[in-house]
């Protein structure tokens, strides 16, 4: 029985600390929602809002059951065979194996790279070689689609038994798992199984030996250009180039014209002298006979024995070609220096459609003596005129008392064609024989 709150009837608890109202405000999930305080003031159970024994019992006997009825259980979901769920999805790893070469003592083994797939549809298993190109080996599939023994207790390889870096044994052969594709590694890690971390293939040492020394060659495609076709196209067609060689710093030496001409038919160049009347040298046409031209013949190897053995066109390394021959252009021909000055209108197009060349401006070259005469070439002036003045006469006088044609030929010592103009109205035997012998 409690004491009735009156004066003196009420003390005060020396031990008492707390005097702050006990909180019954605040915030759930963004709301403000207020509490039913359980303690008073100074930390004191309340027992005004604790629930009574009939209240308790009250709210047991409200089930969720009693009012909302009995739950209905998930309907089961469909089943799905194994062959429809996991159709078309294979886990696809990266391996090798080692194979022993006994026969060969270039190589003690071969790295064969494999592929391993995994149908999840009926847990099938098979391995493909890729194909690796001069290998030597057969390639291609080299265990067929099947179920794998995994011991001799009957059972089969399963896919959580596979992993990366991990040996599996098929049928003798020990395969070495090292990658997978990014499909498979997802799906395992769906399933909890967590992947080593991925390696290489190690290279096959007789393949890379194979490679060095095929990386040590450069082949290049050989042009269609051939011999038959160059025949065809380019027969009887030549370059005509116009040059010159001075020869004048020798003794006797002069200038003399030639003409180059370059057979593209065959790359052959022939060397023609051009003749003047009464130029005092043999008529004959060709200075050099039609060849291949070496631009210097005498660069050749250290060791090669040209004392007992003749240059042939293996040991030439390289030869005149339609480039080296332009105006202006100073060609080296056997020690003979010829300058280009000219060249023919075909010439012009071959050069102009083949290099792009458009300037054809022809040297103006004189044939001018070193002390300065005309081109006869005959020295000083002095010694020119006492060579014309030299005549001889060469007259018929049988059959004939008088010359009604009163034109000779006669011919200047320096044998240059003229003629002996006798004038007066009419020259008789007596006249014609008295000037044969006064002459010189």
């Amino acid at each position: 029985m409690a004491l009735p709150f009156l004066p003196g009837n009420t003390f005060q608890d020396p031990t008492r600390r707390k005097y702050h109202v006990s909180q019954s405000l605040g915030y759930r999930n963004g709301y403000a929602l207020a509490d039913r305080p359980e303690v008073g003031i100074g930390g004191d159970p309340l027992t005004v809002n604790h629930l009574t024994e009939e209240e308790i019992n009250e709210l047991n006997n409200k089930r969720p059951t009693l009012t909302y009825g009995q739950a209905k259980q998930a309907p089961p979901e469909d089943f799905v065979p194994a062959h429809v769920a996991f159709d078309k999805k294979v886990l696809k790893f990266d391996g090798y194996y080692k194979q022993t070469v006994h026969e060969s003592p270039n190589e003690y083994f071969r790295v064969r790279p494999v592929v391993i797939f995994y149908y999840l549809e009926d847990d099938s298993i098979s391995v493909v070689e890729p194909h690796v190109e001069n290998s030597g080996m057969p390639q291609g599939k080299l265990i067929k689609r099947q179920r794998l023994p995994k011991n001799d207790q009957g059972d089969h390889w399963h896919w959580k038994d596979l992993n990366l870096d991990k040996t599996l044994t098929f049928y003798g052969k020990v395969f070495h798992v090292v990658s997978c594709d990014q499909w498979t590694a997802e799906f395992m890690a769906s399933e909890g199984i967590e992947l080593s971390s991925p390696s290489t293939i190690p290279p096959d040492p007789y393949i890379e030996s194979r490679k060095q020394k095929a990386a040590l060659k450069e082949f290049k495609t050989p042009s269609d250009f051939d011999k038959l076709k160059q025949f065809i196209e380019l027969d009887r067609q030549v370059l005509r180039f116009y040059c010159i060689w001075d020869d004048r710093n020798n003794m006797f030496g002069e200038l003399r014209p030639y003409i180059i001409q370059y057979y593209l038919v065959d790359d052959t160049v022939e060397i023609c002298e051009c003749h003047e009347p009464n130029d005092g040298r043999d008529p004959f046409p060709i200075f050099l006979r039609r060849q291949r031209l070496p631009k210097d013949r005498n660069n050749v190897e250290s060791s090669f024995p040209s004392v007992v053995m003749e240059l042939s066109n293996n040991e030439i390394k390289e030869w005149f070609a339609p480039k080296d021959f332009m105006i202006g252009e100073t060609v080296v021909i056997y020690h003979r220096h010829f300058l280009i000055y000219d060249c023919d209108e075909f010439t012009r197009s071959y050069l102009y459609k083949k290099f792009g060349i458009k300037d054809f401006t022809p040297l103006d070259v004189k044939r001018q003596d070193r002390n300065g005469a005309n081109k006869v070439g005959l020295g000083l002036a002095r010694v020119y005129v006492g060579h014309v003045m030299m005549l001889t006469t060469f007259l018929c006088l049988q059959g004939t008392d008088k010359l009604t044609y009163p034109l000779q030929w006669v011919w200047i010592s320096g044998r240059f064609p003229s003629v002996l103009l006798i004038t007066g109205p009419t020259a008789t035997k007596e006249r014609l024989h008295q000037n044969a012998r006064e002459r010189p």
